[in-house]
């Protein structure tokens, strides 16, 4: 039998990068899908896509994580349509502006903490009493080796990706009596927000593929989505507080790749999402 066999998964940022590949491989392990996505044309795609190629239970729900009242309602179609949650997988991200910290301004990390803490604390908060009721659950939260190693230029990003990591810490010893595991992944991946990047400057593929000790970043499915599947199964039902980097070998020796950042505020063309 697959191992997400009749699982109920949330998956946010789901139509591109990361969160598309988790989808795909929760899809092939069995698992009914939840695709959220503030991209609305893109989750129906993608849902489609599912559906089509694995037979899969899915559906689409266009969700702003950012906005407390669309996580929620996120939360609320899962449980209605299915009855109840048995995944939770915080992914999504969009956006940000690679400056130094001293041209940061509040909007730039109002936006990081929306997104990347407030968004997966709401949806957190929400899914855990259907968990709790069932005696059962699993969290996953993506965070980023750019906080673990202190990146420059994308500061809003890190710490709102190490707050949520504290956050799932917390919430994995205070859950635990519940059967409730809650884990980190920080990847190495060519993510949505890396193509981003690279297509603005293409020398970073080839720095950041020389830079990870397995000589690449990694594909959302075939590198990253594996764990995720682990970590949503009753494999990893003891397995709990944990951040696991799934990054070739890149957190050993911290970061290489070094953008050549400005001494001066960031003009509208040079906003840049973070790797």
């Amino acid at each position: 039998m697959a191992r997400l066999h009749d699982r109920v998964a949330i998956i946010t940022g789901a139509a591109d990068g990361i969160g598309h590949g988790i989808a795909r491989r929760f899809a092939a392990e069995g698992a009914k899908l939840l695709i959220a996505d503030i991209n609305a044309e893109a989750g129906v795609r993608v849902a489609k896509e599912i559906r089509g190629e694995f037979g899969s239970d899915v559906i689409d729900v266009p969700t702003d994580v950012s906005d407390k009242a669309q996580v929620l309602a996120m939360i609320e179609s899962a449980h209605s349509h299915w009855g109840t949650i048995d995944v939770l997988v915080n992914n999504a991200w969009g956006g940000g502006s690679l400056s130094r910290v001293e041209f940061k301004n509040d909007s730039n990390f109002e936006h990081g903490f929306g997104v990347g803490f407030y968004g997966p604390w709401w949806a957190m908060q929400a899914a855990m009493p259907l968990m709790k009721a069932q005696g059962r659950g699993s969290i996953i939260n993506l965070c980023s080796l750019n906080g673990v190693n202190a990146h420059i230029g994308t500061a809003e990003y890190n710490v709102a990706k190490e707050a949520l990591r504290s956050l799932s810490r917390t919430a994995a010893r205070e859950w635990a009596p519940y059967g409730i595991v809650v884990n980190v992944i920080c990847p190495a991946a060519k993510s949505a927000a890396f193509r981003a990047v690279a297509a603005r400057n293409p020398e970073l593929v080839a720095t950041a593929d020389s830079a990870n000790p397995m000589g690449y970043l990694g594909d959302p499915e075939r590198d990253i989505a594996p764990v995720a599947v682990f970590l949503a199964s009753d494999d990893a039902h003891y397995v709990t507080g944990n951040t696991v980097f799934v990054d070739g070998g890149s957190h050993i020796n911290g970061a290489h790749w070094v953008p050549d950042l400005p001494n001066e505020p960031p003009s509208p063309r040079r906003a840049e999402e973070p790797t």
